[in-house]
């Protein structure tokens, strides 16, 4: 195990792509070591424990929580990825927080991840359509659409009958209400 730890944080990323799947096949007994360098000083050196942690089918949910808020966008990025691998319920909180990342990539993935835990995350997402900025909207609603759970209804029609409305977050409504089955859309008169 020493020696794929080793080409894991060696700098050479043909070595560590072979030591990523290594380890995974390894079992629990990688995860220990791995979840120690993801406190490691080097950046590289966390986002390849984060990679080798996702492809770990024994990783938790809650060994990435933490990860989000790594001050490197490319490790919060890829900790945001694992989590759509590794989809618990117990992410959702953090997962909504890092819809507002600065980094966009992150805030995205941390979309897909929140599609990926599915109906769980709805009631954090409409909580988010009522108080964040359009951008994080848009990925929340995006992430509605995806999921597509029946509470997002009354939310999905306020947003397409709202002619203040971002472009964008209309386009997300209307599909998110096609994948309910609601194309035709009644406007009161």
């Amino acid at each position: 195990m020493q020696s794929l730890l080793a080409d894991l944080t060696s700098g050479d990323d043909a070595r560590a792509e072979q030591a990523v799947a290594a380890l995974a096949k390894l079992g629990e007994s990688v995860l220990p070591a791995l979840l120690e360098l993801t406190h490691s000083e080097e950046a590289d050196t966390r986002w390849w424990a984060v990679c080798a942690l996702s492809a770990s089918p024994h990783t938790r949910t809650r060994d990435l929580l933490l990860l989000l808020s790594d001050p490197a966008p490319e490790v919060r990025a890829a900790a945001a990825l694992a989590l759509c691998s590794h989809p618990g319920e117990e992410a959702v909180d953090s997962l909504v927080h890092t819809l507002r990342d600065r980094d966009a990539l992150t805030a995205g993935l941390a979309g897909n991840a929140l599609v990926k835990i599915g109906t769980p995350s709805v009631p954090r997402l409409l909580e988010v359509m009522n108080e964040a900025q359009t951008s994080v909207r848009i990925l929340a609603l995006r992430a509605l659409s995806e999921i597509s759970d029946h509470r997002a209804i009354p939310i999905m029609m306020k947003c397409l009958n709202n002619e203040n409305e971002s472009a964008v977050v209309q386009y997300w409504a209307q599909q998110g209400l096609e994948r309910l089955g609601l194309d035709m859309v009644y406007i009161k008169v």
